[in-house]
């Protein structure tokens, strides 16, 4: 059997690896455009703001290692034409130029997604960078200490990291974001200015209802940011406004959402028979929500090991996804904030009856020393209090309660369960009342 997987990063070398693992007798190459695979782009963030040195940390595997473990790596090859009928992919040397040509007997598609860049006059200048491959956060990293004033576009996950990571250095630094709020996806208005207060402590500047109209210039690099309402002087501006599946090559072969998402089943499958999807290119089940595209490492790599599983294996031994929560977190300044399931605003979007409690407790016995609070949120049916979605936000020892709220959602529990859960008690890290158990109890 011949598995060809187009993209080695996250979910396409766990798919790879998996699919090795699982059928010995199959022969399984991946095709990536750039010179690597396996890595984590979730931590390019945290170089940029010193909190590591080493680069390679944000590597989980080498090419060598992939090899070793009976993968044949294609790298610097570019896949640019499809042909499902015949089976059979068109791919570039990126290297020599050269056109060569591959049939497969199944397929994966794991070719991520490219940050959106809006067409904004400037943008093309050398001092604009998004923080997605190595190479330019290195470079940006190399020269940060000759810049003080930095713009970034977009608040969501990136933007709000980096800003934050770049502020503690000292660094002066503007949001702009289009939204009234920054972090409106995953978490609900009161959790979103929450974080917006916490990486303010820090000193970053942030403008919402504002949208960048023009990086002004001189010498090729942009030197001040004008939007709608404002204007803003500017050593580097960083670009984080969002992502767009890399599926144009595909020209529509495949059913795929209106932003270009490849819409996959539950066993990873695409609309074509013996193609498989997963990543940042791809669809995934919300337990909750249905088909939607939610590009989050964690699951790129859950699906990415299905599809290894079932693209390698009989119809009768596939697994199916269990399905996704969009779980996630970020760190805030001083604070950290979580959310997982539906979001108050996504439930009433989806018809729902609902109710919410909002509360803010501590994080353990009030004579350990540290005590802190803990607001909490759940969103749960009205009439039959089964859990749909909770946030959190606090300082220490608050996202990893996330864990337990997950697994409540995805077990379909009610508040009436949650209030009572035996969860452990010490001084040190809870109260004889969990902070859960807490909020639980006031769902009325």
């Amino acid at each position: 059997m011949e598995i060809i997987v187009i993209g080695g990063i996250a979910a396409g070398m766990s798919a790879a690896a998996k699919a090795a693992r699982t059928n010995k007798d199959a022969t399984v190459t991946v095709i990536e455009k750039e010179n690597y695979v396996s890595f984590g782009a979730c931590g390019l963030p945290y170089y940029l703001g010193n909190q590591f040195e080493d680069e390679q940390e944000m590597f989980a595997r080498t090419p060598e290692q992939m090899r070793a473990s009976g993968i044949n790596l294609l790298l610097a090859h570019e896949v640019t034409a499809v042909d499902f009928e015949s089976k059979k992919l068109t791919i570039t040397n990126l290297t020599t130029n050269e056109t060569l040509v591959k049939t497969y007997d199944r397929l994966m598609l794991a070719t991520g997604a490219t940050p959106i860049v809006p067409p904004i006059p400037g943008i093309e200048s050398s001092n604009v960078y998004t923080i997605t491959k190595p190479e330019r956060v290195m470079t940006l990293k190399a020269d940060l200490a000759d810049y003080q004033n930095i713009v970034v576009i977009g608040g969501g996950f990136i933007g709000i990291e980096v800003a934050d990571q770049l502020a503690i250095q000292g660094k002066k630094v503007t949001v702009i974001e289009a939204d009234n709020v920054i972090m409106g996806g995953p978490f609900d208005p009161e959790f979103s200015n929450k974080i917006m207060e916490a990486v303010s402590e820090e000193g970053v500047i942030i403008k919402t209802q504002e949208r960048a109209q023009e990086f002004v210039t001189a010498d090729g690099k942009v030197t001040l940011v004008k939007t709608d309402k404002g204007e803003y002087p500017a050593d580097v501006v960083i670009v984080a406004v969002g992502f767009r599946p890399n599926t144009g090559f595909l020209s529509g072969q495949l059913e795929m959402l209106a932003n270009g998402a490849i819409v996959i089943d539950e066993y990873g499958e695409t609309s074509i028979p013996d193609v498989y999807a997963a990543g940042d290119c791809a669809t995934i089940h919300h337990r909750l929500a249905g088909t939607m595209y939610i590009p989050l490492a964690t699951v790129a790599n859950k699906m990415g090991r299905i599809v290894g599983t079932n693209i390698a294996s009989n119809s009768e031994e596939r697994m199916a996804y269990i399905g996704a929560l969009g779980s996630s977190a970020i760190k805030a300044g001083a604070y950290e904030a979580a959310s997982t399931g539906l979001t108050e605003k996504q439930a009433r979007g989806l018809g729902l009856d609902i109710k919410t409690t909002c509360i803010e407790t501590n994080n353990h016995s009030n004579y350990y020393t540290v005590q802190e609070k803990i607001t909490i949120k759940l969103v749960y049916d009205a009439n039959s209090y089964v859990l749909y979605g909770a946030q959190l936000f606090g300082k220490n020892e608050t996202v990893l309660r996330l864990t337990g709220l997950a697994t409540a959602v995805h077990a379909g529990l009610t508040t009436k369960e949650l209030g009572f859960i035996d969860y452990a008690y010490a001084p040190p890290f809870a109260s004889t009342w969990e902070a859960i158990n807490v909020a639980a109890n006031t769902a009325k």
